[in-house]
């Protein structure tokens, strides 16, 4: 992603050394690369900050669950935070129901911790949709000024080094959205398969803890 911010910052200073019609294209694009990379960087944060050592924190709930210290357990979940405690947490409020209940209760809640992980990911997979597609309009229109010139010049009065700022112009644009677009989609997919874990993690922790409740009730 430094790359990328890298040539975001390229892109700016071709647009006060030149004055093309298409410069709009790289301030767009330019603009693509800073959405890409803060998103990138806030979402690594908060994954970073919802992860949890699993297995210190089943430790703990089975002590607190075998001696049937419910508010124990509940405090350890608040006081743990992330994603696996806020879904643990909103199972053992529903600890004497039944267990389909407490499944019922963590999924609803694994639901919204996953949503609120994969919140505004997505957009990096737009952006490396669409910025190579900017691009390419960036080159398209270049090379449409670039045979304005020929046409209003004359073939006599061609231009060489107009025509080929032109093309060159034209050819950076497509240039700019791969380079935005590369990362963007790799940044994606390494959120995507951080997700992943997450969910996977989710599972089996919640599956460990329902099991707990179930037999704590049946010792009871």
């Amino acid at each position: 992603m430094d790359i990328n911010f890298c040539f975001t910052l390229a892109f700016f200073e071709g647009l006060f050394a030149y004055n093309s019609n298409w410069n709009i294209i790289l301030l767009i694009i330019g603009g693509c690369s800073i959405l890409s990379f803060t998103i990138f960087i806030e979402r690594l944060i908060h994954l970073n900050q919802s992860e949890v050592d699993a297995n210190k924190f089943i430790i703990h709930m089975r002590k607190s669950i075998k001696e049937n210290n419910i508010v124990e357990a509940v405090g350890v979940c608040e006081n743990t935070g992330g994603t696996i405690a806020n879904i643990i947490k909103a199972g053992l409020v529903k600890h004497n129901r039944g267990k389909e209940q407490i499944e019922n209760a963590m999924e609803v809640a694994g639901l919204v911790e996953i949503a609120h992980l994969e919140r505004n990911a997505k957009i990096l997979s737009i952006i490396g949709y669409i910025t190579p597609l900017i691009g390419l309009l960036g080159t398209v229109l270049g090379f449409i000024q670039a045979f304005s010139e020929m046409r209003m010049s004359g073939l006599v009065d061609i231009s060489a080094t107009r025509i080929g700022e032109a093309m060159e112009y034209a050819l950076v644009t497509t240039a700019a959205g791969l380079v935005v677009a590369i990362p963007s989609i790799l940044a994606y997919n390494y959120i995507v398969s951080r997700v992943e874990g997450f969910i996977l993690e989710i599972q089996t922790t919640s599956s460990a803890v329902v099991d707990l409740l179930v037999d704590r009730d049946d010792d009871l």
